[in-house]
Formats: structure tokens, C-alpha cells, sequence
């Protein structure tokens, strides 16, 4: 499939309308939002990141991995799980209900929420809220590989991949090696 291809259908009901990361895009995404990280926050010394389950987590690995190549000392990385913390918990059931691992104290660190798509901001919210039930952080920062817009709560990004403005109709679909076989980025479309 071309980078930029239209109306390929997909599994589903839903047709890819175009193809807008590819795994060598991720990977320069990825070294970007590293060297950000560590010039904002002066190096790596008492910064933590903790990835959102699901496609958060290798995300946040693969951050730890960057900074730990650029600074020489990897960041603690955790994974933290929101599906109870979500204000729409009593509409919709959680369908994959994951563990929070947090090897590491909150407590007076810099913690970098990272996420694959920032969208409405709830699941962030959600993030804030799970993370202060383990101690008080000096500062929380968001590194998101896709932010599509559309917010609801007044959040934003400090470390963004690409910024991808959507429509409401579309859907980002973040692909990742670790939880999918291979690397991509593609917006989706279904019937109206």
C-alpha cells in the first residue's frame, strides 16, 4: 500500500484513508520527543515515565531506550492502567483491563504520561487520577506519538509526535510491532 493511499478496505467496515506513519517515522518521532524530554527537563536525573496501557507502554519503553542511548542512564518506566479511573466506567465496561506496574516512586518525580493518541483528553484525566493515588510528583508532563484534536477537558501535550487534525468520522489507528506485528499510523474511516 502506498504511504498515502484512499479508500483501501480494511477488516471490518472501515476503509484506511491514508497511511501517515510509517516505522522509520516512528522511530525519528520517537528520538525527537527523547532529545525534547531531556532539554526540557535538564537530563534524565528524577524523571520516570509511565506508559498508558495499552500502546503507551511500548511507547514508553521505547523512550526509556532512546534516553538511555542520547543520556546514558535509563529512566525508570512503569505501566499504568485507567480503565477504572475513565468517567465513562458506569456506560462502558473496560474490555482489557490491565495491570498497573509502577517499580518506582512518584513521589517528588518528573513524570512523562506517555500515550499513542490524544484525543477527547479523558484518558489522560483518567491518568492523573491513577497516578496521584501513588504519591504526590513534582511535575507531569504528556508525550503523545498522535495528537488528533477534538479535546473536551482543557489538556495538552508537551512532547507530541504529529500533530494529525481529524474529523470526527476518522479514526487514528496507532500500530505497533510490540502489541500489532509491525509499525504504522493510518487514519480509518467507516460508514457514516
Amino acid at each position: 500500500m502506498d504511504r498515502f493511499s484512499t479508500s483501501v478496505p480494511i477488516s471490518g467496515s472501515s476503509t484506511v484513508k491514508a497511511v501517515v506513519l510509517e516505522s522509520s517515522d516512528i522511530d525519528r518521532a520517537m528520538k525527537r520527543m527523547a532529545h525534547e524530554i531531556l532539554e526540557r527537563n535538564h537530563g534524565a536525573d528524577g524523571l520516570v515515565l509511565a506508559g498508558i496501557r495499552r500502546r503507551g507502554v511500548p511507547l514508553a519503553e521505547r523512550l526509556g531506550n532512546e534516553i538511555e542511548r542520547i543520556e546514558g542512564i535509563r529512566p525508570p518506566v512503569g505501566a499504568l492502567d485507567v480503565s477504572f479511573y475513565r468517567d465513562d466506567i458506569a456506560i462502558r465496561q473496560p474490555a482489557d483491563v490491565g495491570q498497573t506496574a509502577l517499580p518506582f516512586d512518584v513521589a517528588g518525580k518528573i513524570v512523562v504520561l506517555v500515550d499513542d493518541v490524544l484525543y477527547t483528553g479523558r484518558t489522560v484525566r483518567a491518568a492523573i487520577d491513577a497516578l496521584v493515588d501513588f504519591g504526590r510528583p513534582r511535575a507531569v508532563q504528556l508525550a503523545v506519538l498522535i495528537d488528533r484534536g477534538h479535546r473536551e477537558l482543557p489538556i495538552r501535550a508537551d512532547y507530541i509526535g504529529k500533530n494529525l487534525p481529524t474529523s470526527s468520522r476518522e479514526a487514528v489507528d496507532v500500530r505497533l510491532a510490540e502489541t500489532d506485528g509491525a509499525d504504522s499510523v493510518v487514519i480509518t474511516e467507516g460508514p457514516s
